[in-house]
């Protein structure tokens, strides 16, 4: 984002006290975020139980100095610019109307009463191998997160996927207005929110004014909903009964799965989605609605929506204490949500036993009588062992249910939980957001206290694609899962990039890549560094290796010879200046006397290692290296009479270089987050967070030590967390001593002492913090590249040094 304030002003109505020429480059509603700063436009919303205006100071002396304000604060007149309006919230959702108009490439709005978030983060999944997808954080669906969500778009997307919520009448105008949708889908119409209209075809009619100005309606046939549709738009229907839907589609069970059989336009094909229950199958067929209008092939569709997955942003299912099985939903209850709910529990449930905890049902636009007598037939039907409720109402209707127990309040219950005996048994939370029911589920959850690397999957996706749009279409991709994914692990980023459909994966040794092909993966696997000694398994495990002397070459020939090989795969290295491996100059005659006429095996690649790609001091140089890249690579080409794929780019190359693309670049250590340009890190996702949490906080005495050789010495009275990671784990021992630290609260906790081989030591006195905390070792904050630049070494040393004992963790957010 760079955009004056003069231009600003207009767009939002507001009356200018102070420069017009200043340059904003981010939007701010929150006074706490680190990342305020000069050229922050920050709005000052006001709520109920809240006024931004009150934080201007407190964010002047932060350096802010561009506010979108109801008045200005008294003594602050010329201390800052203002841009006063009638109403702050109205200007953040007018400024978000206009910064959209700049951008045109498809947008995806979705609104409906259930399964916006899961239809926006299945089609971000299916859709981020062919586009660069902007889309909705989380939930933020509201007359805030909209415009929050699309001020997020950069010119780096193009396609965004938006989700629309309204609780009321004269909501969805607005938001219309923002996300500017041409490409609308129509979830489920429950009865979520039926509370803020009159009946639910005045709620319908509200949700379609998203897509007043679309291209195209995508929904599920319905007598009422096409009463209610404008007749200038646009539609593309499914049915599973209706013939006069645009798709129609048959389902039926198989082996825990459910197939689809699609009738569109004189074709049908079948598809399989991962799921039984009513909600996810109408949820996977939007999407793959939105993928049939989009043009996508059969065969894409089939292979895509058959590894859908269940989203944990609601639903999440955790290991509870006595071997019970916890499904937590206990940020919402309503009706619609509670029978999702309850599929998802049998689906999920890993005991016989089920057990549900329900607090009072709210949103159901019911009548109390009414709505308590489905519950419980919902839940009888359900076979549901039994029901703990909490609150004043499900008491009040307790005779409907059978097997309950019944509490006023959550804490109640708590008081009681002793005697609730959970053990061997699924139990589903289900409460509103103000029975506090997180409270329950942290007592029933295991308590695990271990050190973990989390990976975000999302982030992988999204730092591929950022890559990939710097490439010429014709550019083949090569990426590196050499030492175990970068330290971030090997099979589950293989299996994402072959998802992705990258053209190669690259490793160090043989051993890794037998690892992949042993896994499944079926990806064409070049091994870099191959020792003569693995070549047979190479051979049996159809790697491709790199060969980069005549020694290795007449080695390779000799077991190809042996084995009858033709035409196997090799990759010929070249050396232009670094001088690690590969053929020289002057080698070349003999290397093409031993290639000539040879059948056993094919010249699949020739290739190259840049020295100083990522350092522009070291310009002429890198050129000097892609101009004998070039002479060399030719003159193989030309004397063998062959046509490799040839490539020279690595990660900083393929920005720095794209002028030597050739056939194909070697994508590393970017896709896990990390550039040598400040300028491209921001573009990139943080990929691996390593978390663990405090094992033991004790409160020392001035001249009191901690750990090996006392090398800290408190000044004062300290209060020590030790947290249970050491250098064994691979944190390295000189980021001890006060020079590193962890992030504890979202505050930082300096390491002190030595780092020991299973623990680190660090100083929480200013923290408000307890035992069974979670820490942040590096993710975000610290990264790994400040980490690297601390300790005088790179990012790439830091990451692959995690030890191997430390576990994994893949999600997607």
């Amino acid at each position: 984002m760079s955009l004056k304030i003069q231009h600003i002003v207009p767009e939002i109505q507001a009356r200018l006290s102070g420069n017009p020429d200043i340059e904003i480059t981010n939007v701010s509603i929150d006074s706490r975020s680190l990342q305020n700063n000069s050229g922050t436009l920050f709005f000052a919303l006001s709520g109920q139980n809240n006024d931004a205006h009150s934080y201007i100071p407190d964010l002047i002396g932060k350096g802010v100095r561009n506010f979108v304000v109801n008045h200005i604060p008294k003594g602050l007149e010329n201390k800052a610019n203002f841009l006063e309006v009638n109403n702050t919230l109205q200007a953040l959702q007018d400024f978000a109307s206009y910064y959209r108009k700049s951008f045109h490439f498809p947008i995806i709005g979705i609104t409906g009463s259930n399964g916006k978030t899961i239809v926006k983060e299945w089609l971000n999944f299916l859709l981020s191998p062919d586009y660069n997808i902007i889309r909705s954080p989380k939930s933020y669906n509201s007359q805030v997160g909209v415009p929050l969500s699309v001020i997020s778009i950069n010119e780096k997307h193009n396609l965004g996927i938006f989700e629309a919520g309204i609780s009321t009448v004269h909501e969805m105008e607005k938001l219309e207005k923002i996300i500017q949708p041409t490409i609308g889908i129509l979830t489920n119409i429950g009865s979520a929110h039926d509370e803020g209209f009159q009946n639910q075809e005045e709620k319908i009619k509200e949700k379609l004014y998203l897509f007043e100005h679309s291209e195209v309606l995508i929904y599920q046939k319905n007598t009422l909903v096409d009463s209610l549709i404008k007749p200038d738009i646009k539609t593309f229907s499914w049915s599973l009964d209706n013939k006069e839907a645009s798709v129609h589609i048959s389902q039926k069970s198989v082996a825990g799965k459910t197939q689809l059989t699609i009738t569109y336009d004189k074709i049908s094909f079948d598809a399989v989605i991962p799921f039984q229950d009513k909600a996810s199958i109408e949820n996977a067929i939007n999407c793959l609605m939105a993928m049939l209008y989009l043009g996508y092939l059969p065969e894409i569709i089939q292979e895509r929506i058959q590894l859908l997955y269940s989203v944990e942003m609601r639903l999440k299912v955790k290991n509870g204490i006595n071997n019970t099985e916890i499904i937590d939903d206990s940020y919402s209850s309503d009706y619609q949500s509670l029978r999702i709910a309850l599929d998802f529990l049998e689906q999920q449930k890993q005991y016989k036993k089920k057990t549900i905890i329900l607090s009072d049902i709210f949103q159901s636009g019911l009548p109390t009588d009414d709505l308590y007598k489905r519950v419980s037939e919902l839940i009888a039907s359900n076979k549901i062992d039994r029901v703990i409720g909490v609150g004043e109402e499900i008491g009040t209707y307790s005779g409907s249910f059978k097997n309950i127990i019944t509490y006023k309040n959550t804490d109640e219950l708590i008081a009681d939980f002793k005697n609730l005996n959970f053990a061997n048994e699924t139990i589903l939370i289900k409460g509103a957001r103000i029975f506090q029911f997180e409270k329950i589920a942290s007592l029933l959850e295991e308590k695990t206290h271990e050190t973990v690397l989390e990976i975000n999957l999302n982030a992988i996706s999204h730092n591929l694609n950022f890559f990939r749009s710097k490439l010429k279409p014709e550019t083949k991709l090569m990426v590196m899962v050499k030492a175990f994914g970068y330290g971030s692990g090997g099979f589950e980023i293989a299996k994402l990039l072959e998802y992705h459909k990258v053209d190669y994966l690259g490793v160090a040794f043989a051993d890794e890549g037998i690892a992949l092909k042993s896994a499944g993966i079926t990806l064409p696997i070049m091994v870099l560094n191959p020792e003569n000694t693995s070549f047979g398994a190479i051979i049996e495990h159809n790697l491709e290796p790199e060969i980069y002397s005549i020694k290795g070459l007449r080695a390779f020939l000799k077991i190809a010879e042996q084995r009858n090989l033709q035409q196997f795969p090799i990759h010929i290295k070249l050396d232009t200046g670094m001088h690690r491996l590969g053929f020289q100059e002057n080698d070349l005659p003999e290397l093409i006397d031993t290639l000539r006429g040879t059948s056993y095996i094919q010249v699949k690649s020739i290739l190259s290692h840049m020295a100083t790609s990522d350092d522009l001091e070291h310009h002429d140089f890198a050129k000097s290296q892609i101009a004998l890249f070039e002479k060399l690579s030719s003159r193989l080409m030309q004397e063998l009479s062959i046509e490799p794929i040839r490539h020279i780019l690595n990660t900083s190359g393929i920005s720095n270089y794209p002028e030597a693309q050739y056939g194909m670049v070697r994508l590393g250590i970017g896709l896990y987050g990390i550039s040598n340009d400040p300028s491209e890190t921001k573009y990139l996702e943080n990929v691996g967070t390593l978390k663990s949490i405090i094992s033991q906080i004790r409160t020392i005495q001035s001249g009191e030590s901690v750990g090996y050789g006392r090398r800290f010495m408190a000044q004062k009275e300290t209060r020590i967390a030790t947290i249970p990671i050491g250098y064994a784990d691979g944190i390295p021992r000189s980021w001890g001593n006060q020079l590193g630290y962890v992030l504890i609260k979202n505050e930082k906790a300096p390491i002190v002492g030595s780092i020991c081989m299973d623990m680190l030591m660090v100083d929480v006195s200013a923290i408000d913090c307890q035992e069974g905390d979670p820490v942040v070792i590096f993710g975000e904050n610290p990264n790994v590249t400040y980490i690297a630049e601390k300790l005088g070494t790179i990012p790439y040393e830091i990451l692959t040094g995690i030890s191997h004992r430390v576990k994994r963790v893949f999600y997607r957010e």
